[in-house]
């Protein structure tokens, strides 16, 4: 081999190799692994690890439709022990519920997100409840009832009359998300609103119901979660105390690649305060902000990685 052709073949190694270390330098580092709870999978198999690499993220449950088992067992394959798969149908459709049980057989560990228009105690819903204790796996849901956008209809309804659900299916592992979950860390929620501002009024029913029902979990993802979080640091740093045991970070991130480039909150104009940067990567630094560091590693990897059994 000559020396222009081994210049040919080495300088653009060597460009690939300086890229890839800015990159990894880039990355922020959050002392330990790093479970992403709530992580859609995307139409480029390769776009969740790149959003993963540049956040900082280790690992991810990939929530995916019962139509895309396929692509998320795919990922999984190719990236091995980066990722567990979820599972969602709609629990009124007349083969959803035999769905996501054919998708827990084979593979998945959890259901969700379930972000249908149904309310909370509907029959549809206590089926999959029934199931997800049957199965042994957790079962997340959006609650939201403001609109993002005008004419969208609330989802996962009768959120205040829940601990009657948590209550009849003790067995069952629910992790709460979404913006009224977050909404009632507070025991005032404004109706004009999907994410309350200013500071919090102690006695709100999430806050209570954490700590009340052992079946209770909480997805710390989105703007939901961030908002909350952010609202009153005194306070969050009393609720993370109280419930590191029960909370998960997740991202619910749509940015392209872990640092704010593209769509950010699915252009939701109520959560443009995260407009340009990446859910993950804020909600990661609040958190090292509000939490000492063995709670950190409790809610950003320890607690998720047991309850959606991640290998370690």
């Amino acid at each position: 081999m000559n020396r222009r052709t081994l210049l040919k073949t080495i300088l653009p190694a060597a460009a690939t190799v300086r890229q890839l270390a800015a990159q990894d330098a880039a990355a922020p580092q959050w002392g330990g692994p790093v479970l992403d709870t709530h992580l859609h999978i995307r139409g480029d198999a390769d776009a969740c690890f790149k959003h993963m690499q540049g956040c900082g993220v280790t690992h991810a449950v990939l929530l995916s439709g019962a139509n895309d088992q396929e692509r998320a067992k795919a990922e999984m394959e190719k990236r091995p022990g980066h990722f567990v798969r979820s599972v969602r149908a709609d629990p009124a459709s007349a083969d959803g519920v035999q769905a996501i049980r054919e998708a827990l057989k084979k593979g998945a560990v959890s259901i969700g997100e379930l972000k249908f228009h149904l309310a909370l105690d509907s029959a549809e819903m206590r089926r999959v409840y029934d199931m997800a204790a049957e199965m042994g796996v957790p079962v997340m849901m959006h609650i939201q009832d403001f609109p993002h956008f005008p004419g969208e209809m609330p989802y996962n309804t009768g959120y205040p009359q829940f601990d009657k659900v948590l209550k009849a299916h003790s067995k069952t592992k629910f992790i709460g998300h979404g913006d009224l979950f977050w909404a009632h860390i507070a025991a005032d929620v404004p109706t004009d609103r999907g994410y309350p501002l200013g500071p919090i009024k102690k006695g709100g029913l999430t806050d209570r119901w954490l700590s009340e029902f052992p079946n209770l979990y909480a997805d710390m993802s989105a703007n939901s979660g961030n908002n909350a979080l952010s609202r009153d640091a005194e306070f969050s740093r009393g609720f993370i105390a109280r419930h590191k045991s029960k909370l998960m970070f997740g991202s619910d991130c749509s940015c392209a690649d872990g640092n704010g480039a593209g769509v950010s909150q699915n252009n939701n104009p109520e959560a443009a305060r995260l407009a340009g940067k990446c859910v993950a990567r804020a909600t990661l630094g609040l958190l090292q902000g509000l939490a000492s560091k063995d709670v950190f590693r409790q809610i950003t990897f320890e607690n998720g990685a047991k309850l959606f059994k991640v290998p370690v």
